[in-house]
């Protein structure tokens, strides 16, 4: 377990320039907390490389993006993409004759998954195989990305690789009852962890969002030696999370989402990063703030810490912009609601007796309870109620702020070397954003 290591000051330092080169390690997809990101490089004038995870044809086979795949990918990244299929994971991997992972549990049911058994050593097995093909397309990628950075550039990698859920049809409804459900239709978060298939998911999570960060490190050491002998810099960061101190009366306080059943990945990719520094590596995990995204959605309560930003903005400097940041979000309310009545509901939400319960760092990750489900989901729906517009959502507007407050963080972050670990609270978001609009 890392120490809590929050980030308390604006960083300034850049060691990037025009010229120097920014890696994308992992495909853009949709807009994310890589976006931020890439737009301080953009602004840096620095050249920007990214990766794809490849497609797989109607066999399941990995490939290569075709013409019309790879142009609209470097469009959308605004840079030259590395046509080497880097899908991280193992769920559908396996030797020469042998099922892999997922047509393993391809008999699962939501009637039999909990009593569903794995053959270890076939498992392991796929997992050695999909590390191997991985780590060999990644010497691949890395070999060509070295003839793209010049003699005297600096280079920042920015990974960006998480998730490792297997595509298990009946895995959709067991998610919907333990992110979703509650009542009769809850589910505890731990008969997931208990199971086969639950050890298996924590086992691809670990290779997808953690051991990637490691295979780059990796995979770029002749990069790193070539540019540092020439007297230059190299970063790495990753996005983490281990939950964030957000406003709770007038005190931030650390809180965090659960059941966050890939908890356990951030926490060994935070311990990558820290293996990495010892070595003279300089890699930082940022842990980045609650968002609404297309793949958080699932987790239904996860929105919930977003609004005490907008106390964050007023109690951190923020003048006419954060007044502003309010008319905006109060206009996306019904009109017989008030911003300030919402508020005072997720306070009454964050002072309720069992979500406290929750707020123990130590314990991180724990299991969901019935009693969590019913107040933080029931919360979640009521204020979801309350929009004039179910898609326009006042969390949609905060997620956009957090994104643009954590970009410049982390990358004059990653340039002054501060930490293998940091935590981006709400308190130096809303002191970064205030500043970005003064």
């Amino acid at each position: 377990m890392t120490d809590l290591n929050p980030l308390r000051h604006i960083p300034e330092a850049n060691v990037f320039r025009k010229g120097d080169v920014f890696v994308l390690f992992g495909e853009l997809f949709g807009r994310s907390y890589v976006n931020g990101l890439i737009d301080q490089a953009r602004a840096a004038g620095m050249t920007i490389v990214g990766v794809t995870v490849g497609r797989r044809d109607d066999s399941g086979a990995l490939r290569q993006l075709n013409d019309e795949e790879l142009a609209e990918a470097e469009e959308k990244l605004g840079g030259r993409i590395i046509n080497v299929p880097l899908m991280a994971g193992f769920d559908m991997d396996a030797p020469e004759g042998e099922q892999n992972p997922t047509e393993m549990l391809s008999g699962i049911t939501l009637k039999n998954w909990q009593e569903e058994k794995l053959d270890w050593e076939r498992i392991e097995r796929c997992r050695a195989a999909g590390v191997a093909r991985f780590t060999g397309s990644a010497a691949t990628v890395m070999a060509e990305i070295d003839k793209l950075v010049p003699q005297g550039a600096n280079v920042f990698f920015a990974h960006t690789m998480a998730g490792g859920i297997p595509k298990i049809k009946a895995f959709l409804a067991i998610a919907n009852r333990i992110y979703k459900g509650r009542g009769e239709r809850f589910m505890s978060s731990r008969a997931l962890l208990d199971s086969d298939l639950g050890k298996l998911i924590l086992m691809n999570f670990d290779e997808v969002s953690a051991n990637t960060l490691k295979y780059l490190i990796d995979a770029s050491a002749t990069i790193r030696e070539r540019v540092t002998q020439a007297g230059g810099e190299v970063r790495y960061t990753a996005y983490g999370y281990h939950g964030t101190e957000i406003l709770i009366g007038d005190e931030y306080q650390w809180q965090t989402y659960t059941n966050y059943t890939q908890g356990y990945a951030k926490m060994r990719l935070e311990s990558i990063a820290e293996a990495a520094w010892k070595n003279g590596t300089f890699a930082t995990v940022f842990n980045c703030p609650e968002i609404r995204t297309n793949s958080s959605d699932i987790f239904v309560g996860v929105e919930l810490s977003l609004f005490p930003l907008l106390r964050a903005l007023k109690k951190e400097g923020g003048g006419a912009w954060a007044d502003e940041q309010w008319r905006i979000c109060e206009e996306l309310l019904g009109d017989d609601t008030s911003l300030q009545q919402l508020l005072d509901t997720i306070e009454g939400y964050n002072n309720d007796a069992t979500s406290a319960t929750f707020r123990n760092f130590e314990a991180w990750p724990m299991d969901n309870t019935p009693a969590l489900a019913d107040v933080m989901i029931g919360t979640s729906e009521a204020i979801t109620a309350l929009h004039k517009d179910k898609k326009a959502l006042i969390t949609d507007h905060l997620s956009s702020l957090v994104l643009e407050g954590a970009g410049p963080l982390m990358f004059h972050g990653a340039s002054e070397k501060i930490a293998p670990v940091l935590w981006l609270n709400h308190d130096i978001i809303a002191r970064q954003l205030n500043a970005l609009h003064k």
